[in-house]
């Protein structure tokens, strides 16, 4: 009997495992990519190092309590959500903006863990039938949290009234240091730097749906790029140098000749701070920010997710029932051999 219990505990054990490699496989850092590691054991991880544990809901603490039932219908909560607020406090400490007050953060949003690779995804909801997020895109959002460092999580946000949608992204990233990840403040500083150079730019052409959707991704690209270029041990990009490579992008986009120069070189500034935060020293980074470019080149409109993106989708429940099936097995084949 106690040699029976002793093969079916190493029998879980190498199961175990197996499990664990390939959880480990989807996880960013990598024994080349040391910043990752180093960076949060101090001041925040560099990029996400681990997949989303659960799905969160984080309020704005300007919402009035009367009103979170129906925010939290639009956002699609179920009841397994973990609750947070984000409030003015949480702005400042994540965004390095004093002054904000409980009372201005307004939107509300909800993370839920994407299937590994999917990247960020950003689906903005209606609230009583009205798109209550008046300035800042899908697009926007999926491109700035990349660049703080968010990977793999599907991100939905909604208003119950008409907000600019700017203090969204304290509420991902207070989710995210609940989850067990706090993310450098030099990257959402950074990243959030790039939101705003961004904006006027989305503002004036929007008439054209697709611009978003090409602006981000052409920012992505340059963003991939002075990564690689830092990486490499070169000399960090000149505002002129960024410039140029942001025109060729945007000229690839289409858009070029719908982007001022003004536009342009507030968005180079933006860049070179990215370029110059530890997310760039990521080897994940470059690969995460090149896949959201990818996908937002031809993203028009307010919803980014579908249901398969999600990591409790129909691919990955059979993926948990062949671990399950495959456990079944092991503990029937070492049983049979006391049988």
């Amino acid at each position: 009997m106690k040699l029976k219990r002793m093969i079916l505990s190493l029998a879980a054990a190498a199961l175990v495992v197996g499990i664990g490699g390939s959880v480990i496989g989807h996880a960013d850092t990598t024994a080349t990519d040391t910043s990752e590691t180093s960076s949060s054991a101090t001041s925040g991880s560099t990029v996400q190092t681990k997949a989303l544990s659960k799905a969160y809901v984080v309020y704005g603490a300007g919402l009035a309590s009367e009103d979170k039932d129906s925010v939290a219908s639009a956002l699609g909560v179920k009841s397994n959500y973990t609750t947070l607020t984000a409030t003015g406090s949480d702005y400042a400490k994540y965004l390095n903006s004093a002054g904000t007050t409980d009372a201005s953060m307004i939107s509300s949003v909800a993370l839920a863990p994407a299937d590994p690779g999917t990247g960020v995804k950003v689906n903005i909801a209606d609230y009583n039938g009205s798109n209550n997020i008046t300035e800042v895109t899908s697009q926007q959002y999926a491109m700035v949290a990349t660049m703080a460092g968010v990977k793999d999580v599907i991100i939905t946000v909604t208003a119950d009234k008409s907000v600019s949608g700017e203090s969204a992204l304290t509420g991902v990233y207070k989710a995210l240091a609940a989850d067990g990840l706090t993310l450098n403040s030099e990257n959402t500083q950074a990243a959030n730097g790039v939101l705003d150079a961004t904006q006027p730019a989305i503002d004036n052409n929007s008439s054209d749906k697709k611009y978003p959707g090409k602006l981000m991704s052409a920012v992505g690209s340059v963003s991939s790029d002075l990564a690689k270029q830092r990486q490499n041990g070169d000399d960090l990009a000149t505002k002129a140098d960024i410039e140029a490579m942001l025109q060729k992008a945007l000229a690839k986009q289409g858009i070029d000749g719908k982007t001022s120069q003004t536009q342009i070189t507030n968005i180079a500034v933006a860049l070179s701070k990215v370029q110059q935060a530890p997310v760039s020293t990521s080897k994940s980074y470059v690969t995460n920010v090149t896949n959201v470019a990818s996908n937002l080149a031809n993203s028009i409109g307010n919803k980014m997710a579908n249901v398969k993106d999600f990591a409790n989708s129909a691919d990955a429940k059979k993926a948990e029932n062949f671990l399950v099936q495959i456990w079944h097995k092991v503990v029937a084949f070492f049983q049979g051999l006391f049988n």
